[in-house]
């Protein structure tokens, strides 16, 4: 096939709402000399019937034949529109509609039409509900052309016929449209955002007129057109169909899609990146974690950007793993070792005294071994809404037509660069044997710059990875798990953004809760609650240097709410702003085709009451273990006691953020009366001033939430006050410490809860209605809460047995998602998930203890 229709097929293929119409004989069926023999090639038929099944794409066959001889020929399925007669006929009781006018009209030319043929031998006529045609194919050429000049001196001039010539056939018609017509008024009717047609005949040219934009018409066979591209004959149509096809079931369902927890991270505190188990870089934002994609392969497919490296023979790696007590990853081939780190940022020390940051983030991939690998770069920046152009030059690559500079550092590489799509791909075979056994691969971004980097490359990667191994040195790891927990500490530490001191939910966006459905939601952003608890849980390891930042990140978020922290949203941007407008990218087919793909997240605007809790909960830990309260610290926390005292009583929208109005949850009043309880905490243990009014109010809403969050007929405390259904964040009302452990209304809460929302190795948040279709997994930060629910209550065993289960479900290089799906037996949700690696943490070190009692 000719590369550029190949490529244009390619870009057509990956359009949100894609409509193909095709014309029928000469297209799908191939000439025949009797035209009622015209049966569609059998490979045409299966590419339409397996496009038109596709979501999201609407195949229509719109053709000069009257609709019911169209219908009865073709036998195409019911998903396949019709439309008959050059579009004058839609369904097949259109002739009904006719007014009585041009029902007077057709029965005229009709009557001319049967004396011109009467006189003409070998004419057919083929009467439509609109329309009559007159074919001339098989006649005598010079009694054909008589006809036809008898037809355009006589009827073809009576008032409101319309003429419509094609090969061997002229048609009449009372109606006023033609084929073109026809396929806006479908490009209309399905909000199509854009058309592939194909047609071989004179009338496909109005069709072919008609497109514009993003559309594509393909021409069968020879003659004057105007369509963009061309095809010898319609068995050639038929591969065309069939490529479209294998395209858009890639981009809508995703090539084959890497189990989210197989995937790696990679982070160096202002930006992460993820890497699948065969060593491709699948999603990388930048400038920061919440900044545009630049490789989203993750929620795109390979069309939306992937830096790849893998031996040119192909294979499966043997194994891949970070290197001990680092965020650098190792993937291994027999004969190929590739290397991945995020470097930070250049520094340099000005005359003056202070360091100042230069340049920006790099991404460093070393490839060593004996044997060949192939390369394949291809950046798609802004989700891939922007086409860049790569340049070959000197020793890499420049990526030109983006907003800001990248270069791809590669010396010793002889790239090609090729058109995929529309958008451009460098790829290059590299001999590492040849090139003494090495070569870097360095993804510089803020520059053009190719020059060589002065510090050695084993030099580099010791400076980037010792922080790392310093920082796990210092940490009180447990006995239990103790390599998980280190892992999980690492993730957290690189889900912190150390400019801001804000910490990401996650690293990613929109990858699903369910497996083709709709749960898709952004996390790459940074909200009060789960940053605290992130926090939280590196402080119990003995690391406060995150929670400090992160407290003075919320002070600033504070200050701007301009006195009012009741007004604080739920969650920031990295920056510490308000998020703009949820969105979505239509052009990007989501993780295993679970579509929409979201930037934004609409919780910013929600009332959650639970998000003071975690903060002052957090800054009675620092302040523990330090010994002391900073001015900051002390600012914040009076801050959040404010803020519950003037907003406890009312709905709220819940930790888990339903698109619902807003109810009484337990878990939020719960998380009220706990940051009333750690700020006499603090008071009380590190000398402030005795605050009688907040003892009282503690125990006011203490005994609110006992009182109305417990329901009788349930025998346990429930989501909300007065509803039946089970939350598992009402485990709370006993881990935060208002119910002890041996209480039984917790008991029977902890027991209920466990019939409920446990399958096997995993605790769903809820079953109740949230509004929205489909099923989520078991959420792991779920399964913790019930873990230390068993501890408190005396189940030591139940716990330690599903603390084993829930460690079973991390991914090979221990990296955790969000959600689990005992059915399926595999991660979902964003990953990796700071929520999941805290739970871990804590059961871990809960266990610990339990061990040393």
């Amino acid at each position: 096939m000719d590369p550029e229709l190949r490529s244009a097929i390619g870009r057509i293929a990956r359009v949100p709402q894609l409509l193909i119409a095709c014309d029928y004989d000469g297209t799908l069926a191939p000439i025949v000399e009797d035209p009622s023999t015209a049966v569609p090639l059998p490979e045409s038929v299966a590419a339409v019937r397996a496009l038109a099944a596709l979501p999201q794409t609407t195949v229509a066959v719109v053709s000069g034949r009257a609709l019911r001889d169209l219908a009865a020929l073709s036998r195409l399925p019911s998903e396949v529109h019709l439309v008959g007669s050059h579009g004058s006929e839609f369904d097949i009781g259109f002739v009904e509609r006719l007014s009585p006018e041009l029902v007077a009209v057709r029965t005229q030319v009709r009557n001319a039409l049967r004396e011109i043929a009467a006189e003409h031998p070998g004419i057919r006529l083929e009467r439509k509900p609109a329309s009559v045609a007159m074919h001339t194919r098989g006649v005598d050429p010079q009694v054909a052309a008589a006809a036809i000049e008898a037809v355009r001196n006589g009827p073809a001039t009576f008032d409101g016929v319309t003429v419509t010539q094609g090969k061997e056939v002229i048609e009449l018609s009372v109606v006023a449209t033609h084929k073109g017509t026809a396929v806006d008024q479908l490009r209309t009717q399905l909000a199509s955002s854009a058309v592939l047609f194909i047609g071989d005949d004179i009338t496909d040219e109005n069709a072919f007129g008609h497109l514009h934009g993003p559309d594509l018409g393909i021409k069968i066979g020879p003659g004057d057109t105007q369509a963009d591209y061309r095809v010898a004959d319609p068995l050639e149509a038929a591969r065309a169909l069939a490529l479209l096809l294998e395209t858009r079931r890639h981009w809508l369902f995703g090539e084959r899609a890497v189990p989210i927890e197989r995937h790696s991270m990679l982070a160096n505190g202002r930006t992460v990146a993820l890497l699948t188990p065969e060593a491709k870089v699948s999603w990388l934002c930048h400038p920061k974690p919440d900044s545009a994609a630049i490789f989203a392969d993750l929620v795109g497919g390979s069309p939306a950007g992937h830096f790849s490296v893998a031996p040119e023979r192909g294979g499966i790696p043997l194994g891949q793993r970070y290197r001990s007590g680092t965020m650098t990853v190792e993937t291994r081939w027999s004969g190929l070792t590739v290397t991945d780190w995020l470097d930070k940022p250049a520094r340099e020390t000005t005359p003056e005294g202070p360091t100042v940051v230069t340049g920006d983030s790099t991404l460093i991939r070393v490839l060593t071994g004996s044997g060949k690998a192939r390369v394949e770069f291809a950046p798609r920046p802004e989700f891939g809404q922007v086409a860049v152009q790569l340049q070959p030059l000197g020793d890499g690559l420049l990526v030109l037509g983006s907003n800001e500079p990248i270069a791809l550092y590669s010396p010793g590489l002889e790239w090609e660069v090729g058109n995929d799509g529309g958008y451009e791909t460098a790829k290059a075979i590299v001999d590492l044997s040849a090139a003494g056994g090495q070569v870097v691969l360095e993804l510089r971004f803020g520059t053009h710059s190719l020059e060589h980097h002065r510090v050695p490359i084993h030099e580099r990667q010791a400076a980037a990875e010792q922080p790392w191994k310093d920082w796990v040195a210092s940490l009180r790891l447990p006995s239990t798990a103790r390599d998980l927990v280190a892992r999980s500490a690492l993730t957290l530490r690189g889900l912190c953004h150390e400019a801001t001191g804000s910490i990401l939910a996650a690293a990613t966006t929109s990858l699903p809760e369910e497996l083709g459905g709709v749960r898709n939601w952004d996390y790459r952003y940074c909200w009060l609650r789960d940053a605290a608890l992130t926090a939280r849980s590196l402080v119990d390891l003995g690391s406060i240097e995150e929670a400090e930042a992160l407290l003075r990140w919320v002070d600033g978020c504070i200050e701007r709410t301009g006195g009012h922290p009741e007004r604080l949203h739920p969650l920031y941007t990295i920056d510490g702003y308000e998020l703009g407008a949820e969105a979505v990218i239509d052009t990007l087919p989501g993780y295993a085709g679970s579509r929409p793909v979201r930037v934004g997240n609409l919780a910013n605007h929600q009332l959650q009451l639970d998000v003071f809790g975690p903060i002052a909960d957090l800054i009675a830990a620092v302040a523990d273990a330090r010994g002391s309260v900073r001015d900051d610290e002390w600012r914040v926390l009076d801050n959040m006691v404010e803020a519950v005292r003037r907003r406890w009583h009312e709905p709220d929208h819940g930790i888990w953020e339903a698109r619902l109005p807003p109810r009484h949850h337990v878990f939020s009043k719960v998380m009220c009366w706990m940051t009333v309880d750690r700020a006499l905490h603090v008071m009380r243990e590190h000398g402030g001033e005795d605050r009688p009014e907040w003892k009282d109010l503690r125990d006011r809403i203490g005994a609110n939430v006992l009182e109305h969050g417990w329901h009788e007929d349930v025998e346990a405390y429930s989501v909300a006050y007065g509803d039946e259904d089970m939350d598992a964040s009402s485990l709370w009302i006993g881990l935060s410490g208002l119910l002890p452990g041996d209480d039984p209304r917790f008991l029977s809460t902890v027991l209920r809860i466990e019939a409920d929302l446990r399958s096997g190795p995993v605790v769903y948040r809820y079953h109740w209605d949230d509004g929205l279709p489909g099923r989520e997994g078991g959420f792991h930060i779920c399964t913790a809460w019930l873990i230390e629910a068993y501890l408190r209550t005396g189940r030591r065993t139940d716990a330690e047995e599903l603390f084993a289960q829930m460690v079973l479900t991390a991914g090979p290089t221990g990296l955790l998602p969000e959600q689990y799906d005992p059915l399926a037996e595999r991660g979902l949700g964003n990953h990796p998930q700071a929520y999941s690696h805290l739970g871990l943490i804590r059961c871990a070190l809960l266990l610990d203890n339990m061990l040393k009692q």
